[in-house]
């Protein structure tokens, strides 16, 4: 009888403790699983996207396109096609400036990812273009070093006034290319035939501007009243003027033609597009049509209209 009690009380105390441990077991898992759901609720947050560019007020020149760290960006008046003409001993002075994989979240306020693209370069380096301008960091030389400017200096702009900072708002900025008319050939800055390089304006995307020698100072005396014939060579409407640092303003002005319309002036001469440039960067054929000089593009020392 005693031995059958003691087996009894063993039996019942193993029952105990094994039941104790499922208990245990189960809490363990319970709070393993609530552990796991509160993990699993808590919210991911992704890590702040680097401002790649971004724009810096500037005491002298206003808005400027900068880089991360505050340190001016550039273009230069020789690319008038989205392509980098800066080679050889050019490349030390002016380093390309580049952003792999740029998205919209790497832009500071004010500027558009689609104002930006990236092209090759004739060495294969990637460097992006800014309205179809190629950017660039200005390094003078340093102890015989070519260094980059620090974040805030601005010692590159007009640099042999044909390197310029770079602005999200030029209305006018200017292209050191060759003119090539609408026949092929290529022509001087005085429209003779020749090779040579003319500094000329644009618009704020690298888009020819030209005047018209029978025009007179701030009228212009070729858009029909209706405004019918502006396909051929449309005004160029803006009465905003913001140029780069080595023109004068004060020298645009702005009229209204066709009743409406507000066209940009310089000098007194009123500023059109050419039709069949379509608007590509680079383009200047209007400069011999009908004839050579007929619409010539307005340069900075060229002679005021007459009254």
């Amino acid at each position: 009888m005693e031995r059958r009690q003691r087996f009894t009380y063993l039996k019942i105390s193993k029952m105990k403790i094994l039941s104790t441990f499922r208990f245990l077991t189960a809490t363990l898992a319970i709070a393993g699983a609530l552990n796991s759901c509160s993990s699993d609720s808590d919210p991911y947050v992704p890590p702040t996207p680097v401002t790649e560019v971004q724009l810096t007020s500037n005491a002298t020149l206003g808005s400027i396109l900068t880089d991360k760290d505050g340190r001016t960006l550039y273009y230069f008046a020789n690319d008038d096609s989205t392509v980098n003409h800066c080679t050889g001993g050019c490349e030390a002075l002016w380093p390309v400036f580049n952003v792999d994989n740029l998205a919209a979240e790497n832009l500071g306020t004010g500027l558009t990812l689609g104002d930006f693209s990236q092209i090759t370069t004739s060495t294969s380096a990637k460097q992006l273009a800014y309205k179809g301008r190629p950017l660039y960091y200005y390094a003078p030389v340093n102890n015989g070093t070519n260094t980059p400017e620090p974040a805030g200096a601005i010692g590159g702009d007009n640099f042999n006034g044909i390197w310029f900072a770079a602005k999200p708002d030029y209305t006018i900025q200017l292209t050191n290319a060759q003119l090539i008319g609408h026949d092929g050939k290529h022509y001087k800055s005085d429209y003779t035939e020749g090779d040579g390089k003319t500094l000329y304006f644009t618009d704020g995307n690298g888009v020819t501007l030209y005047t018209f020698i029978n025009d007179r100072y701030d009228d212009n005396n070729f858009t029909a009243d209706d405004f019918a014939n502006n396909g051929i060579w449309p005004v160029y409407e803006e009465d905003v003027v913001v140029v780069p640092s080595s023109l004068d303003k004060n020298l645009f002005n702005t009229i209204t033609v066709a009743g409406t319309h507000k066209q940009l002036t310089y000098k007194g001469w009123p500023l059109y597009y050419f039709g069949q440039d379509a608007g590509k960067m680079g383009s200047n054929k209007g400069i011999s049509f009908p004839a050579p000089g007929v619409w010539p593009v307005p340069v900075k020392d060229m002679a005021e209209a007459t009254p």
